[in-house]
């Protein structure tokens, strides 16, 4: 006995409004300023980094300079701009046993979100994967380059 094979399948179309609405949604950035300090910070330590020796001869002043402003990053990524840019929210809960959780929440991607835009998170991941690949590679010129004038500097403060 052959069996009909039946179509119980339906077709389901998201309405998202017209393609006009759909790529301004996508292009539009509804955070200017959170976007703007997302990537400030950031670049405005590897800019101090590259120019310390032009603005200050001062090793440790350089050093705080860069310190300080990852630090105004990461707190600006973590309660801030990570926040309005993607929808991550993350902290740390004790419970009664004393052990310590991190709890990570990221906001659902719905097409009915407008809340952010792709051109914000693409703008956030790519600032967080690309500076820190930066710095990597300061990391390997620095060790692979002999910088001879900080070696001086040591000996003769011996």
């Amino acid at each position: 006995m052959k069996q009909a094979l039946v179509d119980d399948t339906e077709d389901v179309s998201l309405d998202f409004g017209n393609e006009e609405e759909l790529a301004f949604r996508k292009a539009k950035i509804r955070h200017p300023l959170a976007t703007f300090f997302h990537l400030f910070f950031r670049v405005s330590a590897i800019v101090t980094y590259v120019g310390c020796d032009w603005f200050s001869r001062s090793f440790v002043g350089c050093f705080v300079t860069v310190l300080l402003l990852l630090s105004f990053d990461f707190w600006s990524v973590k309660n801030v701009t990570g926040r309005l840019m993607v929808g991550l929210r993350w902290w740390n809960q004790v419970d009664e046993d004393g052990k310590s959780h991190w709890i990570f929440e990221a906001r659902k991607v719905s097409p009915n979100n407008i809340t952010a835009t792709e051109a914000e998170a693409r703008i956030f991941w790519l600032g967080l994967i690309i500076c820190p690949i930066i710095w990597i590679v300061f990391f390997f010129s620095t060790l692979f380059s002999l910088k001879l004038k900080w070696l001086a500097y040591l000996q003769r403060q011996q």
